[in-house]
Parts: structure tokens; sequence; C-alpha cells
């Protein structure tokens, strides 16, 4: 049974900071390719960033500089830490692996 659980999610002002979490059930993280993505109201979802089983990571042009993608494989938890948070960050920031799991999501409100 595979579970993932996204958390750390919440309201912050412009220039702010979050960092999510995603933990797993069922899986090793560590084995596969995890990815972060968000939904912004109104809007697709969209890839945010992936890490691979070997760490190497990707970002979205519209993070880059400002979000860090990492794993703890002690605890088959991967990060998402967000800095310098703008407006349009806003959305429901979901976790996914091998292309058919998702966890439920974690609101991130970026709002003065």
């Amino acid at each position: 049974q595979v579970q993932l659980e996204e958390s750390g999610g919440g309201l912050v002002q412009p220039g702010g900071s979050l960092r999510l979490s995603c933990a797993a059930s069922g899986i090793i993280f560590s084995l596969h390719p995890v990815a972060w993505y968000r939904q912004g109201p109104g809007k697709q979802r969209e890839l945010v960033a992936h890490i691979t089983f070997i760490g190497t990571p990707t970002y979205a042009d519209s993070v880059k500089g400002r979000f860090t993608i990492s794993s703890d494989n002690a605890k088959n938890t991967v990060y998402l830490q967000m800095n310098s948070l703008k407006p349009e960050d806003t959305a429901v920031y979901y976790c996914n692996t091998l292309g058919e799991y998702w966890g439920k999501g974690t609101l991130v409100t970026v709002s003065s």
C-alpha cells in the first residue's frame, strides 16, 4: 500500500519561506524519482521540481534559485524548501512518484 503525505503548507507573506515535506510509506523513495507539482487557482497542474534516485535535481524556470528539493533517506521523505515566495506561488502542492502515486496536496498561500 503506497501512500504519500504532504505537509508544511500554510499562509506566508511575499518574501517568506516554507518547507514542504512528502513522507512515503509502502515505497522506498531513494529508489525512485520524486517530483513536486503544483496547481494554482484556475490553472493547470505544473511540474515544480524533480529529484532522481541518485539525487540530481531539476527545477521549473519560475522557481530556480528560490526552491530546493532534497531528500532524507532515513526518514523516507522528500522536501521542498521554498524561499522568496511570490503571490504567483500560491497553489496546492503535490508530490508524486512513479507517475501514478500522488499525495492529497498541501496548500500554500502567499499573500499580504
